[in-house]
C-alpha cells in the first residue's frame, strides 16, 4: 500500500476571519499619532489578473500585501476603501460575468465577501466604476484620499458625476502608514508564520530523509514543495535555494539543477506560505549522512553563533548588536580553526572588516507577508561594511518576526583574488584556508517572535548536529 504524503497528525492551521478591521484601526491610529491625516479614506487596489504574453493563460497570480493587510482578501481584480472617521470598510469584488463562469465557475458573490472578510460593505467593482460609491465613499468636496502611488488608478475620481468632489490626494501615509504597523504582528498574523513553519519545517525533514536517494539538486528541491504543497501551503514565500558542495557559497543561487556526486554538504534555503504569510528556514546537511572534519567545525562555530545570538533576542535590542556579536564570535571561532592568523586579537580581527567576506549578509531581516519584510529601515548606502547589507536597523519591538540566520562561506571570488594580491596576508593563513574551499558555505536560519524579555522560535526542524546526521542516516524518525 502506498504512504500517504500528506501528514494528517500537523497542527491544525488557525481558524477564524482574518483581522483586518483591526488593521485598518492601527493604521488609522499610526496616522493620527505620526502627524498624518486625522481623517479621510484610505483607497486602495489589489493586483489586477494578468495574462502571459502571447498566450490566453492567467500569469501566476500574487496579492498586493498592503492591500491584504487592509482586507485578507486574496481574490484579483478587487478594491477596498476604510472611512476614517466612520470607522467604515468597502471591498468591491468583481462581478459575475457569464463567460468567466463558463471556463471558471461562479466567483465570490458580495454576500458571501461579508461572511468571509472582515469588512463592513460589499459591492461590485461594477458599481465602483459607475461613480455611485466615489460619491459615498467621498461625502464631502474636501476630504482627503490616500492612496499608493502607481497602484491605484484614479481616473475614477475625476468622472462627470464625481469631478466636483476633488479630493485631495496624498500619495505617501497610507503606504508608511501600513509598512509601520505590519512590522508588529498581532496573534493572528503570528499563528499564520507559525503554521508556515511547521508545514515548512516537516518538508525540510523530508528533504533531509531523502538525501541518500537523490542524485541531483533539483530533485531535493521536487521534495520539499511536493511535501509543502501536500500539506496545505501551496504557494513557496520565495524560490528555494537549493545548494549542493560549493554552489552553497553564494547567498542566493538559484540553478538548482548539479548533481550531487563529489559534494559534502547540502544547504537548503526554503519556506512556504500560508494564505500569504511566508516562513524562511535554512539548514545545512551532509549529502552522505556524516559531516567532514573541516564541515563540522564551520557548523558548530555557525549553530554557536546563531545559539548566542538568540540569546540576545528581545525587545528593545539593538538589533546591530546582536548582528555585531554574530560577527565576534565569527571573528574568534576562524580564528581558532587556524584559519585566521592566532596573534591576533577579535578586536583587530573586526577592525580589519576581514569577516565580512566570510560573513557577508546581515544576520536577519523582518519576516510577514513579505520574506524580506517591510519597516527595517535599512540603510545600503552606510559605508561601514558591517551594516551595509544590514536589513533591520534599531530597536526590536514586541511581536516582530525577524530571521536569525548567520553563516559562513568560502566564496572563492573575489577572496582568491584578494589573497593573490596580498590584500588579507596579515589576517588569513592560506595554507589552513584551503582545507575549507570544499565546505561551501554553512546557513542556519530560524524564524523567531520577538517577546518582551526573549523570543520565541516558530522553527521546528532541529539544527542540532547530532538530530542533522540522525535525519539524513535515517536513525530518526520523522
Amino acid at each position: 500500500m502506498a504512504k500517504q504524503i500528506a501528514n494528517p497528525n500537523l497542527p491544525a492551521p488557525p481558524a477564524g476571519k482574518y483581522p483586518a478591521k483591526a488593521h485598518c484601526r492601527r493604521v488609522a491610529e499610526w496616522l493620527a499619532q505620526n502627524g498624518g491625516p486625522k481623517s479621510g479614506v484610505i483607497y486602495l487596489e489589489g493586483q489586477a489578473l494578468k495574462e502571459n504574453e502571447d498566450d490566453d493563460t492567467e500569469a501566476h497570480f500574487r496579492q498586493r500585501r498592503h492591500f491584504y493587510y487592509l482586507t485578507g482578501c486574496e481574490l484579483p481584480d478587487c478594491s477596498f476603501a476604510y472611512d476614517i472617521a466612520s470607522d467604515k470598510s468597502t471591498l468591491w469584488i468583481p462581478p459575475v460575468d457569464p463567460e468567466y463562469v463558463m471556463w471558471a465557475g461562479m466567483p465570490l458573490l458580495p454576500k458571501e465577501a461579508l461572511e468571509k472578510y472582515d469588512i463592513d460593505h460589499a459591492l461590485t467593482t461594477d458599481e465602483l466604476k459607475s461613480g455611485k460609491s466615489v460619491q459615498e465613499m467621498l461625502k464631502k468636496t474636501d476630504e482627503t484620499l490616500m492612496v499608493i502611488k502607481d497602484r491605484s488608478d484614479l481616473t475614477i475620481f475625476h468622472t462627470d458625476s464625481v469631478k466636483h468632489l476633488q479630493p485631495n490626494v496624498d500619495f505617501e501615509w497610507a503606504r508608511r502608514a501600513i509598512e509601520q504597523c505590519r512590522v508588529v504582528k498581532d496573534e493572528h498574523e503570528i499563528a499564520m508564520i507559525r503554521h508556515a513553519n511547521i508545514v515548512s519545517s516537516y518538508a525540510h525533514k523530508q528533504v533531509q530523509a531523502s538525501v541518500h536517494a537523490a542524485s541531483n539538486e533539483r530533485e531535493l528541491n521536487a521534495v520539499f514543495v511536493m511535501h509543502c504543497h501536500a500539506n496545505g501551503c501551496k504557494e513557496m514565500a520565495y524560490g528555494c535555494i537549493c545548494a549542493a558542495g560549493t554552489n552553497a557559497s553564494t547567498l542566493h543561487y538559484v540553478h538548482n539543477d548539479l548533481p550531487l556526486d563529489q559534494k559534502l554538504n547540502m544547504l537548503l534555503d526554503a519556506g512556504s506560505e500560508y494564505n500569504c504569510y511566508c516562513a524562511d528556514i535554512t539548514r545545512t546537511f551532509p549529502l552522505n549522512g556524516r559531516f567532514t572534519k573541516e564541515s563540522r567545525e564551520v557548523y558548530e562555530l555557525v549553530l554557536k553563533m546563531q545559539t548566542e545570538c538568540m540569546g540576545m533576542i528581545k525587545a528593545g535590542v539593538m538589533w546591530e548588536d546582536v548582528h555585531m556579536r554574530a560577527h565576534s564570535i565569527a571573528a574568534a571561532g576562524l580564528r581558532e580553526l587556524g584559519i585566521f592568523k592566532q596573534s591576533l586579537s577579535v578586536e583587530q580581527i573586526l577592525d580589519s572588516k576581514v569577516t565580512t567576506r566570510f560573513f557577508p549578509h546581515g544576520l536577519g531581516h523582518y519576516l510577514g507577508m513579505d520574506t524580506h519584510d517591510c519597516g527595517g529601515n535599512a540603510d545600503y548606502a552606510d559605508p561601514n561594511p558591517y551594516l551595509s547589507y544590514l536589513r533591520v536597523r534599531g530597536k526590536l519591538p514586541v511581536n516582530a518576526v525577524i530571521t536569525n540566520e548567520p553563516g559562513i562561506y568560502f566564496r572563492e571570488f573575489p577572496l582568491r583574488q584578494e589573497l593573490k594580491d596580498g590584500v588579507w596576508k596579515d589576517v588569513i593563513d592560506e595554507s589552513v584556508l584551503d582545507r575549507y574551499w570544499s565546505v561551501g558555505g554553512v546557513r542556519i536560519e530560524d524564524d523567531i517572535v520577538v517577546k518582551e524579555n526573549g523570543c520565541e522560535n516558530l522553527t521546528t526542524v532541529s539544527s542540532k548536529l547530532e538530530d542533522i546526521e540522525g535525519m539524513c542516516n535515517g536513525e530518526i524518525d520523522i
